[in-house]
């Protein structure tokens, strides 16, 4: 691997390599080379897509095909409810739910005798068609992967392919063409904004770090992905790191910075091994370390490693932590751009941030500002989770609708229940009702409707779900996770919490309802960093939006979704128990009595309503009221 020394090297060097991917990106079904993408990351491989990959590269080399079907382990391809995914190319074929002992059948039938296996292929259900093309499937079409762009189509862990989809040519066309301002610009012009949470606009923030003085100067990835089910950043960084470390490099020299750090959660293996690598390579092939294309630009990175303290996202206190101290925030001013890490110039945007970084610079401002709103430009990855049909990754245009998410990417929600709520933002967001369903995702928007974009979390709950009951759960999250500097988060989040817990076990009060939204403005006013000032939107916006719910609780003392264990009942119809003692021989608490063949009463003070005996009852004799 010899180091690239210049510009005209590094181009010489792409049109090499683009063999290696040409096949991934053909239309033409019927060329000698084929391509078997398998999803590698961190979900697909839970889901046993590893002993896949091993079972392809084995029964390729059985049948002395090694030279016309190359086997890549890629990143996400989105789609986690439908993993493990084989996506074989160019034939633009998608097969859903591989399992290890389908790959002798796929080989055989689609590889060696140009079929299709048709039972692999996606259906919207047992009677829907069959769909080929994952264009052609819903939950794709109103997709467009921007910052997922090589996610599902390179394999991570080799630069050469990389390079073979233009990676560093954004970097070697700043070096070479553009100078530090230039590039600002550019970043600027495109309207590219932080996807991390705050949306600040990314090209203020470069230009701020480039007028501060100081020796040294750091671009730091902010990589400590911390909201409950999101998985945006790791996708990212598992299936395209080159994108971030190159992105880095660009901003590095933007600022006049030659040092970066990548902060990054210890609970991410995969996605640590992987940049240990993308770091490695790009310095044996010379686009990271000294001199860099020949132009005299220097740059190097590190990783910094956290603990998955939530309150790290937060700028001041990830640097504390990289610093060896503890994770928490500072008043600004003055901000990181001017005293960050080591109290010297640092800029920190997250991994989606960078991700866009590349392209922006390759296609120009106005190609990036033509996606999206007025307002919010570019597109945004979601991690979509809960009682939707299509759990997974996407990646959809700023100004896409709720509903549009849905109904159409999300199919709907799961057992065709009612839709209820979506969560935006994790816990620093807000619970939005139907009412809010056709409104446009962008940050003003869902800002105006009580929420926030957040780093990307969006949780979509149906009729079964207690909206008490979930903003105590984002409460009982966020408790812990605060770094305890300042009252109002520290204390002030400890009381919500305390309010919610009584008021779920039918002993709340309508003062306590009072004091609930009245200590959440309070601490929203007043607590020092993101975490505490966003901490009570759950609850601010579950008050607003499900008050009903609420008074409930408190007056009527019921769940009517069947959630709070302390407000609900199990009773058995005993019309309709015909005394089969299922019930009575599975109850851990041994609450149930009566005769063989007589209906059967449950004892409500031994009671512990873990709902074994509805699961049990072949009968439907068993209630909860």
């Amino acid at each position: 691997m010899a180091k690239v020394k210049s510009l005209a090297e590094l181009q010489a060097l792409y049109e090499s390599l683009q063999p290696i991917v040409a096949d991934r990106k053909s239309s033409k079904p019927n060329s000698d080379t084929k391509t078997i993408l398998v999803c590698g990351d961190t979900g697909c491989a839970a889901s046993g897509s590893v002993p896949i990959i091993e079972n392809f590269r084995k029964a390729v080399a059985e049948r002395g095909l090694e030279g016309k079907i190359k086997v890549v382990r890629c990143g996400c391809f989105g789609f986690c409810v439908k993993g493990p995914i084989v996506k074989i190319m160019p034939d633009n074929t998608f097969y859903t739910q591989v399992e290890a002992d389908d790959v002798e059948e796929i080989i055989d039938t689609h590889i060696v005798n140009g079929g299709r296996v048709e039972r692999l292929l996606y259906r919207e259900d047992e009677n829907s068609d069959t769909i080929e093309r994952p264009e052609d499937i819903p939950f794709y079409k109103k997709q467009l992967r921007i910052a997922l762009r090589n996610c599902g189509v390179i394999d991570a862990e080799k630069i050469e392919e990389y390079i073979a989809c233009e990676g560093y040519l954004g970097l070697a066309k700043c070096l070479t063409e553009y100078s530090q301002q230039q590039v600002i610009d550019i970043v600027t012009e495109s309207g590219l904004s932080g996807r991390g949470g705050a949306g600040f606009p990314t090209g203020k923030k470069w230009a701020s770090a480039y007028r501060a003085k100081g020796d040294q100067k750091y671009m730091v990835c902010n990589a400590d992905e911390g909201d409950p089910g999101a998985f945006m950043d790791r996708s990212i960084l598992e299936g395209d790191p080159h994108s971030v470390l190159e992105a880095m490099a660009i901003g590095g020299y933007a600022i006049g910075a030659d040092k970066g750090l990548i902060y990054i959660r210890a609970e991410y293996p995969m996605a640590v091994h992987r940049l240990h690598v993308a770091i490695a390579q790009a310095k044996e092939y010379g686009l990271l370390g000294e001199n860099i294309l020949g132009t005299g630009f220097n740059f190097d990175i590190e990783l910094r490693y956290g603990a998955g303290a939530f309150v790290c996202g937060e700028a001041t206190a990830l640097i504390h932590s990289m610093e060896g101290k503890r994770g928490e925030p500072t008043f600004k001013p003055p901000r990181t751009s001017e005293k960050g890490y080591n109290m010297l110039p640092t800029n920190v945007n997250n991994v989606e941030t960078y991700a866009n970084v590349p392209i922006i610079i390759r296609k120009g401002a106005e190609w990036f500002s033509s996606i999206g709103t007025e307002n919010s430009k570019g597109t945004k990855v979601f991690a979509l989770a809960g009682q939707v049909n299509n759990v997974g990754l996407i990646e959809v245009p700023m100004g896409t609708t709720l509903r549009e998410i849905v109904y159409e990417i999300g199919g709907g929600i799961k057992g065709g229940k009612k839709f209820k709520a979506v969560q935006t933002g994790g816990p620093s967001g807000g619970c939005l009702t139907e009412k809010y369903l056709d409104v446009p995702i962008d940050f003003k928007s869902l800002a105006a409707a009580g929420s926030m974009m957040g780093s990307g979390g969006m949780v979509i709950m149906d009729e079964t779900s207690c909206m008490v009951s979930i903003a105590k759960f984002y409460m009982d999250f966020t408790v812990p996770e605060s770094c305890g500097k300042c009252n109002p988060c520290r204390i002030g989040n400890k009381r919500l919490a305390e309010i919610l817990d009584k008021i779920t076990k039918g002993k709340g009060t309508m003062e306590d309802l009072e004091k609930l939204r009245n200590l959440s403005i309070n601490i929203k006013d007043t607590a020092l960093c993101g975490l505490g000032q966003s901490s009570p939107n759950p609850i601010l916006s579950t008050l607003d939006n499900f008050w009903d719910e609420y008074v409930e609780h408190v007056v009527d003392k019921k769940c009517r979704a069947g959630v709070c264990k302390d407000l609900i009942r199990y009773e058995i119809n005993q019309s309709v128990c015909v005394g089969c003692t299922a019930c009575a021989r599975n109850c851990p608490a041994e609450a149930i009595h009566g005769d063989r063949k007589q209906p059967h009463t449950i004892d409500q003070e031994a009671c512990i309503k873990c709902g074994t005996c509805i699961n049990k009852c072949k009968f439907n004799a068993i209630q909860v009221k």
